[in-house]
C-alpha cells in the first residue's frame, strides 16, 4: 500500500494517511496562491484518501487535520522544509533526472566501505560537500560509500538515529534534491551507496504517529523509547509503513543498500519476522528493477538467523556488521577491560574471529552472565563487515575518542591491515584513513528544553563511573559538533599523509591479490602464539597466497614460519621507515622454516 503523497501518472498528486482510529480527517493544502481545507475518505483498512488533479508542478505544502483539529505534518512525509514541526511538502520525484542508467550496483563481496556523517564529513555538512570530496575517496581507493542516516530530526545537527520522519531528507544537508544528486554522482564514478536506516524507534521531538495510529506498543522495551509494533493489533499496517519506507529509499532514491539500524531492538513474533519480509519485498524490487539492492544488519545478538537465507528458516538479510571481530581487535590493541571489552581478553578471541565471525557462537559470556550467540561457520566472509573504528565505537565513547587517541601510530597500522587482510568487506569510519585525533561526539539540537535537560543528565548518568576531574561535552552545545567535523587539512600534514597513504596501500593490496580480494574461509589458516601475542594468518586463491603476520605486543617478537620449501616474498610490513617505522627487521624474502622477527605493534605480510 503507497503512502504518503505521491503523483501519480496523470499528474494528480495523490495523498494517503493510516490514521484507523480517527473519526474524521480533513487535508489543509497550501498552495502558491492559498490555502485549502479538502475533507478525506477512509477505506475499510484505516486508510484516508484524496486526490488533487491539478496541484501545480511543486511548492505543495499540507497538514493533516485530525478530528481534534490539531494539524499535524504527514509521517510519510517526503520533506520538512520548515522542520519536524511544520507541514510537509510534496515532492514530484519523476521531474528528477537521473544520470545513471548504466549502474547496476557491486558485488556486496567486492564492496570496500567508508562510514560517513554529512553534517561532519566537511566543512559544508551538506551532501554538496560530500560530492566535493568523492574524487579524494575514489584515490584512496573506496568504492562505496555508507550514510548515517538521513531522515528529518529535529534542528540543525543529530547523529540522525532520532528521526521523526523516516521517507523526508534532512532539509540542512540539501533536501531531496540534494541526496539525489549525491546518489547519482556517486553512481557515475562507479561508488555505491549504503543508507542507514532505523526501524527500531522514533526520536521523541516532532514523533507525532501516536496521534494518527497504534505504531507503538508497550509489550516491548528499547533502550531508545517505545517499540515499533510489529506483531500486535493493527500491525499489518505498522509493517507497511516500513516496509514501504524500504522500498521508497531503494528505488525512489537509487540506494543501492540499506544498514538496518540495531536490529536487537526490532520485536516481532509473527510468523514471518518483518526482517524476512523486508528482505523478500527488496529481493522482489531487485529482480523487478534487474539491479541487486543489499540489506544489512546491525545486531548484538550474534544469531546466525538473521543472515542465513530465508529457504533454511533465516530472514534473508544479506550481510551483518560483525561487533565481535572489533571488540577482539580493540581490546587487543588497547588492553581495555571495561563493558563488552571485559569478554575479550585473549588473541585466540581475533584468531576465532577470523575463522568462524562471531566470537561469542554459543559460549559463555562473562559481561552477559549467560550463554551467547550461535554458530555462522559455514557462512561465506562476504555475510560480515568487519572494522576497527566506527560511529558507535567512537561517538559512544565518554569523550569520543577514535582510536588515533588511544593507541600508538604503529598500532593504528596494525588494526588497518587487520581489518583489510580478513576474508570480510571492510569498513572504516571517516578520518580514519589519515589518523584523524579529532573526536566523534555524540550531538543533538533539540528544541524542548526538557528534552535538552534529559539528555544532557542522561549521558552525565550513564558514564558517571568514568567521569573524574573532566566534563563530557555537552550534546546539545554546537561545540560538539563543530569539533565532531574532520579536519581535511591534514590528510596531506605529516604522519597523517603517511596514514593516508598506508591505507590507499592496504585497499589496493585487497582489491590486486585474489587471496585477500575473494571472501572464502576455506583457504583460511590460523597460528597463534600466545606468549608473544603473535598471530599468523594464511589465506590463498588459485595460484595467488599470502602469510601474513601480527605483532600485538609492544615487544619485539621473534616467531617461526615454514614455508613448506617455496621462496616468498615481502609485500609490505608496517615497521618501514616509508611508512613512518622504526625500522623493518623481516627478512625481504622467505624460503625455509626460519624466524621471523617483528618490532612491537607491526605487520609484516608475505606473497608467492
Amino acid at each position: 500500500m503507497r503512502i504518503g503523497s505521491f503523483y501519480n501518472s496523470d499528474n494528480s498528486l495523490e495523498f494517503c494517511v493510516w490514521a484507523p482510529l480517527q473519526e474524521k480527517m480533513a487535508l489543509k493544502v497550501v498552495f502558491p496562491s492559498g490555502e485549502q481545507r479538502i475533507p478525506m475518505q477512509k477505506d475499510s483498512q484505516g486508510y484516508w484518501r484524496v486526490v488533487l488533479q491539478r496541484p501545480g508542478e511543486k511548492g505543495v505544502r499540507y497538514q493533516y487535520e485530525l478530528a481534534n483539529s490539531l494539524l499535524r505534518p504527514d509521517p510519510a512525509s517526503s520533506f520538512q522544509p520548515d522542520g519536524v514541526h511544520g507541514p510537509s511538502e510534496a515532492i514530484n520525484h519523476g521531474r528528477f533526472i537521473w544520470s545513471d542508467g548504466n549502474w547496476k550496483n557491486l558485488p556486496l563481496e567486492e564492496m570496500v566501505i567508508y562510514e560517513l556523517h554529512v553534517g561532519t564529513f566537511t566543512p559544508e555538512g551538506t551532501f554538496q560537500g560530500v560530492i566535493s570530496r568523492l574524487d579524494e575517496l575514489l584515490d584512496l581507493g573506496i568504492n562505496t560509500i555508507e550514510l548515517m542516516p538521513v531522515a528529518a530530526f529535529p534542528g540543525e545537527r543529530n547523529w540522525g538515529y532520532d528521526g521523526t520522519y523516516p521517507f523526508s531528507v534532512q532539509r540542512s544537508y540539501g533536501g531531496p534534491q540534494g541526496l539525489k544528486e549525491l546518489v547519482s554522482a556517486c553512481h557515475n564514478k562507479a561508488i555505491a551507496v549504503i543508507l542507514d536506516v532505523v526501524y527500531n524507534h522514533l526520536g521523541p521531538e516532532g514523533n507525532y504517529l501516536a496521534e494518527f495510529a497504534p505504531y507503538f506498543t508497550d509489550k516491548y522495551c528499547t533502550a531508545w523509547g517505545k517499540a515499533i509494533n510489529f506483531d500486535g493489533a493493527h500491525s499489518r499496517q505498522v509493517r507497511n509503513f516500513f516496509v514501504e519506507n524500504a522500498l521508497y529509499w531503494l528505488e525512489q532514491y537509487h540506494i543501492d543498500a540499506l544498514r538496518l539500524d540495531a536490529v536487537h531492538g526490532i520485536f516481532d513474533k509473527s510468523k514471518k519476522h518483518i526482517l524476512a519480509e523486508i528482505s523478500e519485498t527488496t529481493q522482489d524490487l531487485s529482480r523487478r528493477l534487474g539491479k541487486d539492492h543489499y540489506l544489512i544488519a546491525e545486531s548484538d545478538l550474534n544469531d546466525s538467523k538473521i543472515i542465513r537465507p530465508r529457504s533454511q528458516g533465516g530472514y534473508g538479510i544479506d550481510a551483518q556488521w560483525c561487533d565481535d571481530f572489533h571488540h577482539a581487535l580493540h581490546a587487543l590493541l588497547t588492553r581495555e577491560r571495561i563493558g563488552y571489552y571485559h569478554d575479550f581478553r585473549d588473541i585466540s578471541q581475533l584468531e576465532k574471529s577470523y575463522r568462524k565471525g562471531f566470537v561469542y557462537d554459543g559460549i559463555y559470556s562473562k559481561f552477559r552472565k549467560a550463554k551467547h550467540g550461535n554458530s555462522a561457520s559455514d557462512l561465506p566472509g562476504s555475510k560480515f563487515i568487519v572494522f576497527s573504528q566506527n560511529h558507535d565505537q567512537v561517538g559512544n565513547r565518554i569523550f569520543g575518542e577514535r582510536l588515533s587517541q588511544l593507541v600508538n601510530f604503529e598500532a593504528l597500522k596494525v588494526a588497518a591491515a587487520a581489518v583489510f587482510v580478513s576474508s570480510y568487506i571492510p569498513m572504516i569510519f571517516m578520518g580514519e584513513e589519515y589518523a584523524e585525533d579529532s573526536p566523534f561526539y555524540y550531538f543533538v539540537s533539540h528544541s524542548d528544553q526538557d528534552l535538552i535537560k534529559a539528555v544532557h543528565a542522561g549521558r552525565k548518568n550513564e558514564f558517571k563511573s568514568f567521569i573524574r576531574d573532566k566534563e563530557p561535552a555537552d550534546p546539545q552545545e554546537i561545540s560538539a559538533f563543530l569539533d565532531s567535523k574532520l579536519k581535511w587539512e591534514r590528510r596531506s600534514q605529516g604522519k597523517h599523509a603517511v596514514m593516508l597513504r598506508f591505507y590507499r596501500r592496504m585497499i589496493e593490496l585487497k582489491k590486486q591479490m585474489p587471496a585477500l580480494a575473494v571472501s572464502e574461509r576455506r583457504n583460511l589458516k590460523t597460528e597463534i602464539f600466545q606468549k608473544q601475542k603473535c598471530l599468523v594468518l594464511l589465506r590463498g586463491y588459485a595460484e595467488n597466497r599470502i602469510i601474513a603476520v601480527f605483532n600485538f605486543s609492544p615487544k619485539q617478537a621473534n616467531i617461526s614460519v615454514d614455508p613448506q620449501g617455496e621462496a616468498w616474498r615481502r609485500v609490505i610490513d608496517s615497521a618501514e621507515e616509508q611508512w613512518l617505522g622504526p625500522g623493518s627487521i623481516s627478512p625481504l624474502v622467505v624460503e625455509a622454516a626460519q624466524k621471523i622477527s617483528l618490532k612491537p605493534f607491526s605487520f609484516v605480510m608475505y606473497s608467492l
